[in-house]
Order: structure tokens, then sequence, then C-alpha cells
């Protein structure tokens, strides 16, 4: 039986991978669970998945955590700035270890896309064309759950705030995201690209609209410029550095970089993506 392993597998979006992997019939005892924090994996392992233990950091880590895999599932690193360099050790310990084949998290058009957040992808792919094992690039599109930090602070004030102007995002659930890597990594042969994007095309006043009419509270968009909400999020707490990045993508969706009419993401989960309305009451409901 061929094996299979996820990287980042507490983080939500690997969690959900794995989960996805065992819904379409994957055998737990051929699931491998990569992850920093083994305590956080006991509900994997309680459902028979192979738990190892290692960081992006840790080259010898990840050889050990990656012997026997067949097929590998690189869910790009959360540190920002530093994930090149994470990346590339998978990648290095995944051909030390006989890997087959990687499908690796990577952004919308991302060699072509205007945000920062773009360019440690670019060069990700780029390893991965260069390691001699067939890849999959998985360019996943922004996702709705993105809103939920900001939807409870909307509701409350009665203002959605960002810089997006009237530009318009494709976006889709983090399951969605996953069931499509899970799909991918069972299915793919190696070079496919898939670009991943949702069925609604929404601007921000749409995004505000359904915030409002999923709390019941008036909520509008206000547009402020990108300088201008990168402060806000300061002032809100978020550090300088990630304020920045999501300002720039805010920025990004005014230019288009976050929509698409490509049906890759519906192709590999075999329906449509799952509505803005259904995450937003899904997540409100969580916070009340």
């Amino acid at each position: 039986m061929t094996t299979y392993a996820v990287t980042g597998a507490t983080g939500k979006l690997g969690d959900a991978a794995v989960r996805a992997l065992l819904d379409r019939g994957v055998a737990a005892a051929d699931v491998v669970a990569i992850v920093r924090d083994p305590a956080k994996a006991a509900p994997l392992r309680t459902k028979g998945v192979d738990v190892r233990t290692a960081d992006y950091g840790d080259p010898g880590a990840l050889r050990a955590a990656l012997s026997g895999v067949e097929r590998l599932l690189l869910v790009s690193g959360s540190e920002v700035g530093q994930r090149v360099d994470q990346h590339r050790n998978v990648i290095e310990a995944a051909k030390a270890a006989g890997v087959a084949l990687i499908a690796y998290t990577s952004i919308l058009r991302a060699d072509t896309s205007p945000l920062s957040l773009a360019t440690e992808h670019v060069a990700t792919e780029e390893l991965l064309n260069d390691s001699g094992i067939p890849s999959v690039f998985l360019r996943n599109g922004w996702y709705w759950e993105n809103y939920l930090a900001s939807a409870p602070t909307a509701v409350e004030t009665g203002t959605l705030f960002g810089s997006a102007g009237d530009g318009v995002i494709a976006a889709a659930s983090r399951l969605d995201y996953a069931s499509a890597a899970a799909a991918a990594l069972v299915d793919a042969t190696g070079g496919e690209v898939y670009e991943l994007a949702g069925d609604e095309h929404l601007t921000y006043a749409q995004i505000a609209q359904a915030i409002a009419e999923i709390s019941g509270r008036p909520v509008g968009y206000r547009d402020l410029a990108e300088a201008d909400y990168a402060a806000a999020l300061t002032d809100a707490g978020i550090p300088a550095p990630m304020a920045a990045v999501l300002a720039d993508s805010d920025a990004g969706v005014a230019k288009g970089a976050l929509d698409s009419d490509s049906t890759d993401l519906q192709k590999l989960i075999g329906r449509s993506s799952t509505p803005l309305a259904e995450v937003l009451r899904t997540g409100l409901a969580a916070t009340d």
C-alpha cells in the first residue's frame, strides 16, 4: 500500500488534509502525520495515524520522519521570511528518503502574482522543479476563514476595513483546499499545476454585506489606502511585518490577484466550493 505523509499535520490545513485522506478511504496506518508537537496530535493518533515528530528546521528529524513515505503533502510553513530555507530542508529530506511525489500548497497564480506572499512560493516551486522529484503545485486562493478574525469587530463597529477597492476575490473554505490536496496527493502523477479558486466572486463590500446578513447587524465596507490599512492593523495589535503583508494582499485583491475563473478546485473535490455565508455562519456561531 502507498504511504502518504502530511507536514504541519496539527495545523488547521494539515489536520484537515489528513482527515480528508481518511475520508477518501486511505487506511490510517498508511498515513503519516508529521508534527512539531506530538501532544497536539493525540486525536490523529487515536484514529490510528502514524504520528512522527519533526520541525521544518531540523533536517535530520525530517529525514527520519519521511522514511518509507511515498507521497508527501508539503504544507507551506507559517513563518513568513523563513519558508524557503524550511521548505528546502523538507525537499532535501524527501529526496534522501526516496519520496516519489511531493504536492505543495502554493498560492494562486504564483508565477505572475503581484503579492509579496508569492515570492517564497515561487522560490519553493523552483526548488521542487530542480529537485528531480515529481511534484504537484496546489496554488491555493484565499480562504474565506481569513475574514473570520475581523468579522466580530466588523459586527461590533459596523465597519469592515480593508484596502481592496472594488477588487473581486474568489475564495473557498479551508476544508475545500484540504479536500483538493488529498485528492491530488492520491491521484496526481506529477507535473500538475492546479489553480484553486472558489465559485463565488465577491468584492469586500459584498463580504461586508454577507457578515451583516449572518449577524443581523449593519456592516459596511470602508476602503483605506494600503499604508493606512497597515497602520490600522498595527494599531489593532498585529505585528508590523504581518500587517504589511496583509495590507499588500488587500492591495493585490484590487489588482485581481485573488480572483480566478479556474475550475480546478471543483474538479478535484467533485463539487462546488463552500459559500462564504456557510463559513461565516459556522465561524461566528463558534465565537458566540
